[in-house]
């Protein structure tokens, strides 16, 4: 079995759509600021760029530009858009 993709491992340039989020810390509140900004399951959201270290990573979703720290991108998981990719 092969282990979802998530936010962290995407490339630069590819598109997904979010199918959860989830902690595995359990911190509810990352999970609730994730959610506000944005990230809920159906959202589609595209990987601009990575800082030099991998560490913010620039996400495009809902019409703005996010950044995110690899361990947070590291708990929304991803499933495949409905549409092909151009």
């Amino acid at each position: 079995m092969t282990e979802p993709l998530t936010l962290d491992r995407l490339p630069v340039g590819e598109s997904r759509v979010v199918a959860a989020v989830g902690i595995p810390s359990g911190d509810r509140l990352v999970r609730c600021r994730l959610l506000e900004m944005g990230l809920l399951p159906g959202t589609e959201v595209r990987v601009v760029r990575r800082a030099p270290l991998g560490d913010p990573i620039e996400l495009r979703l809902r019409g703005y530009a996010l950044s995110l720290r690899r361990e947070e991108a590291a708990a929304v998981s991803l499933r495949p858009t409905d549409r092909a990719e151009p």
